[in-house]
């Protein structure tokens, strides 16, 4: 049977592996993936705050996951985001920015044991990217009214690659990293809010922005997942009409606030069912559905099975 296809509007396809990044970033990327293969853990993290390095050997089903305000870049494999209507795809070369946590559904594509995806990452944080706003004015206007997707996708410019591979360099170079990273951090700053995802970025570090009320509103939502949402209440927290409020939210996070929690009841519920330690409806009942049958119909959706034989499926249990 057909499923309903989950999101609709694409953006820019990721670059094929056999194709490679442009020419004047090849070298860069090629080193990155060196550097990445080298010092990647399971758990990403590395000797330097904030900076992360990511490796996956297998291509993957599609699967929820949780972002948060960070700038990436693949240095191998190609993968696809989706976050309600839109989809991201990018691959070497290419990279991402996301201003804040959103519920998405991720897949690796061209990847195998021999050939892994191979990340690179670096955690934006609200107060570096304000340091930069307050001493580099020419990064160009600040609306903090502005609503920019939290969310997005380009191509990396030769700049940007120089300055994230001089960072993964330091992981080499344990003496350079305390006075080194700070400065090569404020670089990819620079590149970011002067580069097409700027606005994006320039939203983290703006204390009044759109950006930063939609995170407010998306905390409330995570830590209250399991209760009804009232979206007048968000939008009053949030000093907007209602209706200004859904507007916002949308075009941020590119779900409504109702969709955005079904989003987090599902992944909740995943984990849940993952553990064993309840049956279908309890778990249903945790996570804040009043009916069972509902809950699965839409764990159906949105993961291809029922919520039992996907759990099922995940812990290797034959059914």
């Amino acid at each position: 049977m057909s499923r309903r296809p989950l999101y609709l509007r694409v953006m820019p396809e990721p670059k094929p592996e056999s194709v490679g990044p442009a020419a004047d970033v090849s070298d860069d990327v090629e080193e990155l993936r060196r550097l990445i293969a080298r010092h990647a853990r399971p758990d990403a993290t590395t000797a330097i705050d904030g900076v992360l390095l990511s490796s996956s050997q297998v291509s993957t089903e599609p699967t929820l996951a949780t972002t948060t305000s960070i700038f990436a870049v693949l240095a191998r494999g190609s993968k696809r985001m989706a976050v309600g209507d839109r989809i991201y795809n990018y691959g070497p070369g290419q990279y991402l920015v996301a201003s804040m946590d959103l519920p998405m559904t991720g897949q690796y594509f061209n990847v195998s044991p021999a050939t892994p995806a191979l990340g690179f990452g670096l955690v934006l944080r609200p107060t570096s990217v304000a340091s930069m706003l307050l001493d580099l004015p020419g990064v160009g206007p600040v609306d903090a009214s502005a609503t920019p997707p939290a969310l997005g996708v380009a191509d990396a410019p030769f700049e940007l690659m120089d300055a994230v591979v001089r960072m993964a360099r330091l992981l080499d170079r344990p003496r350079d990293r305390a006075v080194i990273a700070p400065l090569i951090e404020r670089e990819i700053l620079w590149r970011l809010l002067s580069g097409p995802l700027g606005a994006t970025v320039r939203q983290i570090g703006l204390a009044d922005s759109n950006i930063t009320r939609m995170n407010e509103a998306v905390r409330r939502i995570r830590e209250h997942y399991n209760e009804s949402v009232r979206v007048e209440d968000l939008a009053r927290a949030s000093d907007m009409s209602t209706s200004t409020f859904h507007r916002t939210f949308r075009a941020v996070t590119g779900l409504s606030p109702i969709q955005f929690q079904k989003q987090i009841r599902l992944q909740q519920s995943r984990l849940l069912l993952l553990t064993g330690a309840d049956d279908v409806a309890t778990v249903a009942f945790r996570v804040g559905y009043d009916s069972a049958s509902q809950f699965s119909r839409e764990y159906r959706r949105q993961f291809g099975l029922p919520p039992g034989r996907d759990a099922a499926r995940l812990r290797g249990v034959a059914v």
